[in-house]
């Protein structure tokens, strides 16, 4: 097996072209001094700045959003000292004040006593990428909201409802704070449907979620559609009297609609009825059972003639 030789001077001519070539910027940076022993001529079409600026490791400090300084600085500092290699994302600063992301991918070269004498590394151009993995996020955060909401009428769904009753729930045990919960059904609505057709009976539905929408007025309430024509409203650190207010501002809203129900046994226009109930929830309670609870005061309401609530409260 032959010796490994030295390069030559030609080789390291090699070397550097090829390196210069590609829109991979080179860079070194001696660790005793903290310069740059070199950095490609790269640098300056990408980020603006002279090959001949980058003198020390403060300029590449400096040049970096304030944001990302101190997090990437410190990493890529204590790395260093550990002798890993490793790999940072930053925004550069350019010279004309923008920036651009920059992927720094970095070697610890360590001497024969395993002290380290130098950085090595390549700055790639990442800022298409990361437009793209932007662009991605975004779309999957505008998927992930649709799949809380309800398809025909807009507002929360069934998913969002369940999710935020548990948190409210846990919320609501913690703090020793009332929970209340209304469940709202249309009254006769199957007959509505049956008489103006379900295209109508789809409008009736979005007019009545965007109605009820209106009494969920605090950030934590919640109006959600529970199934068919069935609504509900989570009121967190609400008790019982405040919520039979809000189980007849909604009683009142999808009045103010004047929306004709001409096969309605209660009235001409379209109706609600209402089951509410107030809750603090103990330790071996359930929401579960609290919904239920609920929901068979919905059909009490039911029975008792339509177009009103039912309330219970247990404080």
């Amino acid at each position: 097996m032959s010796a490994m030789t030295e390069p030559t001077s030609a080789d390291s001519t090699v070397y550097k072209t090829l390196l210069e070539s590609t829109k991979a910027i080179p860079w070194k940076i001696d660790w005793a001094t903290m310069t740059f022993a070199y950095i490609g001529p790269q640098i300056e079409a990408l980020l603006g700045w002279p090959q001949s600026s980058w003198l020390s490791a403060n300029d590449w400090a400096e040049r970096m959003h304030p944001e990302d300084r101190d997090s990437v600085v410190g990493f890529c500092v204590s790395q260093s000292q550990a002798g890993c290699d490793h790999e940072a994302d930053y925004r550069a600063l350019t010279r004309d004040g923008g920036y651009v992301w920059i992927r720094d991918v970095v070697h610890v070269l360590r001497n024969e006593s395993g002290e380290v004498e130098a950085l090595i590394g390549f700055m790639f151009d990442i800022s298409e990428r990361k437009q793209t993995e932007q662009q991605l996020l975004q779309l999957q955060q505008q998927l992930e909201e649709l799949s809380y909401l309800d398809g025909l009428t807009g507002v929360a769904n069934r998913r969002m409802f369940d999710s935020r009753l548990q948190v409210e729930w846990n919320n609501a045990q913690r703090t020793g704070q009332p929970l209340s919960l209304i469940l709202l059904d249309i009254d006769f609505f199957k007959e509505y449907n049956d008489h103006y057709g379900h295209i109508q009976g789809d409008d009736c539905l979005k007019n009545v979620g965007q109605a009820l929408s209106r009494a969920a007025v605090r950030p934590r309430d919640l109006m959600a559609r529970y199934g068919g024509e069935e609504f509900v409203l989570l009121l967190p650190e609400t008790d019982a009297l405040a919520a039979a207010q809000v189980a007849e501002r909604c009683r009142q809203l999808i009045e103010e609609q004047n929306i004709l129900h001409a096969r309605s046994q209660v009235a001409p226009l379209l109706t609600l009825s209402l089951g509410v109930g107030t809750l603090m929830p103990g330790p071996h309670d359930q929401p579960q059972t609290f919904i239920e609870q609920v929901d068979r005061l919905l059909y009490k309401a039911k029975h008792q003639g339509r177009n009103r609530a039912v309330l219970i409260a247990d404080l």
